[in-house]
């Protein structure tokens, strides 16, 4: 039997924010009849423009699929039962009752995938609220091997957070990265760039739309961008191209990086790759010559690595090299939104699993990450140390497929006690869940959209608003709330909806939701943030760019005092 289906708008076009990648695309539903009939671009979004990808514009089926399960249901006996909200609320908080008494609250543990993190800093947060009420310090996520190395990274070289600015740039190097495929938005931004007179240089194993196109193509061999920044950086320092004044102010460690980068002459550096030297010698020059200039890293190619953060850390001591760092057409931060505080981690029992071993991916100079890593929780399941895990929650993640050695996670979820799944899907996951939950697409939710400062230059905040209905399925945030209250947290969630909480959330800002409904491309929020170096410095120990990651190297216990270590 097909779910029913409420749309909430009449004849109308609504505009609101797309959430099947991390950009965040402007959408135009067009409604007719009570009826979703169209998806378009909104030419009004600062970051699309207009455009659409084939993803976006079939958003409407995943959220019609015959396959997507739409209410709860539990396990009886092998086979999936359908229940109520109400029963499946009160089977989970009798568990997390259980458990507490039994083991103590960080024997729970919640893993979420990218649906969460791409719902804004309110979801994640409001999600971690609970957490932190219920007292487990066990949240994970897909961050756990994916982008947070690169965060790292540059908050170890950087003191921050900044992305690449290439509407300005004069020389953009896209490095392991396929913008046409995976950011249409970034590829239109880029190829204005190229079109107004910047120069390309284009880095990764495959000729790519964007290699066709580049002024230098190095096709390096996978795995080996290290050693070819460190190549590059050879050429900087031996041919006096770096930026002298910049880097003797305003950096630590020079002196420490030739030494290293001498090992790396393009010669050595080709062997490694198979990029030509002299091609790596173009580069270098081209790059440092070129101002200003910007390197866009690729995701899967530089940051899914075992030296994921080491290619991070590369590519912001080019940056700092060249000076191109809090300049347009360089690296740059904007303005954030800055929302209320909504996390209470000082009810949590202990640290999540993983700081021991870890502890940069949770915390780099008091800036914690608030969660733990995720690859250390099959073991942990496996071995019962340091203390037994006996129940899981998985919000927008499927463990079994996307997690390394899907066998032995298998294995250790075997061990819980209690498995919760809400998904679109029967995920294989899911199937090893005793309870399943139906979630909302982003068709189906009111969120805030706020990450414009952290993934783009462009300092924007937009809502991304609810259209509809399907089924039984429910928002993450209207979940919590609800297994909040079910649990006898009412006080520590007050909110009466996802609409009020969000507007408690954004009240620091002076905007409110009515703002952002009344503004569907987005609200300005800020600028970028240009020279702020002069003001402020740079948020490390030593107030400047730092070459030399000490705090890494104490971290680790080790004493290689540079950007990588490369088993040749």
């Amino acid at each position: 039997m097909e779910p029913e289906v409420k749309v909430l708008y009449k004849d109308h076009i609504v505009r609101t924010a797309c959430e099947l990648c991390p950009w965040g695309c402007g959408l135009e539903l067009h409604i007719e009849g009570g009826r979703i009939v169209k998806i378009k671009g909104d030419k009004k979004h600062p970051l699309n423009e207009g455009a659409l990808c084939p993803k976006g514009a079939a958003a409407l089926e995943v959220a019609f699929s015959p396959h997507r399960i739409t209410h709860p249901m539990k396990k009886e006996a092998g086979k999936w039962v359908r229940i109520s909200w109400d029963e499946a609320l009160g089977i989970l908080s009798e568990q997390l009752r259980d458990i507490k008494d039994r083991y103590g609250p960080q024997a729970f543990a919640v893993a979420i995938g990218m649906p969460i993190l791409l719902g804004g800093n309110t979801t994640v947060s409001f999600l971690r609220r609970f957490c932190d009420i219920y007292g487990t310090p066990n949240c994970f996520s897909v961050e756990s091997l994916c982008f947070r190395c690169r965060i790292i990274g540059y908050i170890l070289t950087l003191g921050k957070f900044p992305v690449a600015e290439v509407d300005h740039a004069k020389c953009i190097v896209v490095w392991g990265h396929n913008p046409h495929n995976s950011n249409p938005p970034l590829a239109r931004r880029i190829t204005k760039s190229v079109e107004a007179g910047a120069r390309l240089i284009c880095i990764d194993p495959r000729r790519t739309q964007m290699a066709k196109r580049a002024d230098l193509f190095l096709q390096v061999r996978p795995g080996a961008d290290c050693a070819l920044a460190l190549g590059m950086m050879n050429v900087i320092l031996e041919e006096g191209l770096y930026n002298r004044n910049f880097v003797e102010e305003w950096t630590v460690g020079l002196d420490e990086l030739r030494g290293r980068v001498a090992d790396y002459p393009p010669e050595r550096v080709e062997k490694i790759t198979q990029v030509p030297a002299e091609k790596i010698r173009e580069a270098a020059r081209l790059f440092a010559t070129t101002r200003p200039a910007c390197i866009v890293q690729g995701v899967n190619a530089l940051d899914q690595h075992a030296v994921g953060i080491q290619n991070a850390r590369a590519v912001a001591i080019l940056q700092a090299l060249t000076g191109n760092i809090d300049n347009q057409g360089g690296f740059v931060t904007t303005s954030r939104v800055h929302i209320n505080p909504i996390r209470l981690p000082e009810r949590m029992e202990g640290e999540p699993l993983g700081v021991d071993k870890y502890p940069l991916f949770y915390e780099v100079w008091g800036r914690a990450f608030g969660e733990g890593q995720a690859m250390v929780l099959p073991d942990v399941l496996l071995s019962g140390e340091p203390y037994p895990i006996k129940a899981l929650f998985v919000a927008a993640s499927n463990p079994l497929i996307t997690w390394p050695n899907s066998k032995k996670v298998k294995k250790a979820f075997e061990k819980l006690d209690f498995i919760a799944v809400m998904d679109l899907f029967m995920t294989p996951t899911a199937e090893m869940a005793h309870l399943f939950l139906p979630a909302a697409t982003f068709l189906e939710r009111t969120e805030l959209c706020d990450y414009y400062g952290t993934l783009h230059a462009i300092p924007y905040v937009t809502l991304r608003k609810k259209v509809m209905e399907v089924g039984e399925a429910w928002s993450d945030l209207r979940f919590w709330f609800s297994l909040a209250h079910k649990m006898g947290y009412d006080e520590y969630f007050p909110w009466k909806d996802e609409e009020e909480a969000i507007d408690y959330a954004l009240k620091p800002t002076g905007l409110s939701i009515k703002d952002l409904y009344e503004h569907p491309e987005g609200v300005p929020y800020g600028k970028l943030r240009i020279d702020q170096y002069r003001q402020k410095g740079f948020a490390t120990p030593s107030g400047k760019i730092e070459s030399v990651s000490y705090t890494h190297l104490r971290a680790h216990e080790t004493r290689h005092d540079l950007v990588c270590r490369l088993l040749l």
